[in-house]
């Protein structure tokens, strides 16, 4: 894979904006470094033609409560959110705007620590799988689980991170 896709230099197809809103996060510019080679190494996997936009929005576990809470009906915190701004049609060019990822910091951090792992790896991992929702993957059936961690391991496996499911 070309540096210039790993680090974010051009030839991915989404203009990206971060937003730390709350939480204890890496600085700015180490988030933004985590987040163009993850979403970069995603789209080496997918594909992707035309252009769009991304937005991730680095939060705590009370912001993504409520989110979860009002959205999927589940009042707890979770890791990632993915919110598509246009239903994506596999094949066809990517919408004006893919949506928002949204993570949560100390579920975040508890799972990175539970498993051992940097926390900017987990970060990495939670990018690249939150993106995969936005581009149509889903993980509901076994078969859908199946091909959508493949995609998530080819894309560690990019960036030199090792399998999270392994």
């Amino acid at each position: 894979m070309p540096e210039d896709l790993i680090s974010g230099d051009g030839n991915v197809p989404v203009n990206i904006d971060i937003s730390v809103e709350a939480g204890e996060w890496p600085d700015e510019a180490s988030l933004k470094r985590l987040v163009d080679r993850a979403v970069a190494a995603a789209f080496a996997e997918t594909g992707g033609a035309g252009r769009s936009e991304l937005s991730l929005v680095f939060s705590d576990d009370t912001h993504i409560r409520t989110l979860n809470a009002g959205w999927r009906g589940k009042d707890k915190a979770t890791n990632v959110l993915s919110f598509p701004a246009f239903p994506l049609v596999k094949g066809a060019p990517l919408p004006p705007m893919l949506g928002d990822i949204v993570l949560a910091a100390e579920t975040v951090a508890r799972e990175a620590a539970l498993e051992d792992k940097p926390v900017e790896n987990h970060i990495t991992h939670l990018v690249i799988h939150g993106l995969l929702h936005l581009l149509g993957y889903d993980h509901e059936t076994d078969a859908d689980a199946e091909a959508m961690e493949a995609v998530e391991r080819a894309a560690l496996a990019r960036l030199a991170i090792p399998d999270p499911y392994a």
